[in-house]
């Protein structure tokens, strides 16, 4: 354990590059007015009447994949699977692979479970009523640190996990970023459809899910690890694989 402390503190040292510039301050502005916006003109109406049943119905079929467990267990089974293999294999080039694979277990373990976490303990602090106590405290009640899940709407969970996967996948799999955008709108999306979310408390889930996995792999980066920073110091994925572009 000592040794790879060793060995990433002197991953960190050796790269130079200066952190991107997020413009954090600007996109920071733009999330908390949409966040607004939707609860002034969106989440009442969700609030107030029941979506049709079909789309209830697809909601129900799909949200479950928001779930952080079974992505919780993909990782470590990823993380232990590429670190056997790095292991087992003989040729550089399937060590490198195997190695590759296994971080990407890190990575997404890192991203899906301290997102989550911390979405869970804003969720807690703020206390928003979910849109099942509409009728009775509507769109703008807060009970802070109340223990009850019903008062614990704002962030999405969920949508907090769907955009921390997604953008992970986006960073690590540029090709297929548009395809990964879509997917995890409709997938947050699915939380509002089944009754459980707002809109706004989907917008902030997915936005600090996203949020997190940049920020994550700007840090893989500086240690070299599955990532590479380029010159303006965003995180770049290592082309490990012919598709990983």
């Amino acid at each position: 354990m000592r040794e790879l402390l060793v060995s990433l503190d002197r991953r960190w040292r050796r790269n130079r590059r200066v952190m991107p510039s997020l413009r954090w301050r600007a996109c920071f502005f733009i999330t908390l007015n949409t966040v607004i916006l939707s609860m002034l003109v969106f989440d009442a109406p969700i609030g107030s009447g029941h979506l049709p049943e079909p789309i209830q119905r697809f909601g129900e079929m799909l949200t479950d994949f928001g779930n952080s467990a079974w992505l919780i267990l993909t990782s470590v089974l990823l993380f232990f699977h590429g670190g056997a293999g790095y292991k087992l294999l003989k040729s550089a080039r399937a060590k490198a692979q195997a190695l590759y694979v296994s971080w990407i277990g890190a990575y997404l373990f890192t991203t899906v479970v301290f997102s989550g976490l911390l979405a869970n303990l804003l969720k807690r602090m703020i206390g928003r009523a979910r849109p099942e106590h509409f009728q009775d405290l509507g769109v703008l009640s807060f009970t802070p640190f109340s223990g009850h899940a019903a008062l614990e709407s704002f962030p999405s969970g969920h949508s907090t996990t769907v955009g921390a996967f997604f953008a992970a996948a986006a960073l690590l799999f540029p090709r297929y970023r548009i395809p990964f955008i879509a997917a995890a709108i409709w997938l947050a999306m699915t939380r509002v459809m089944v009754g459980a979310h707002y809109p706004s408390d989907v917008i902030a889930g997915l936005a600090f899910g996203a949020w997190f996995s940049l920020l994550t792999a700007i840090v893989y980066a500086r240690y070299g690890l599955l990532f590479k920073l380029c010159p303006d110091g965003w995180p770049m994925s290592k082309r490990y694989f012919p598709d990983a572009l």
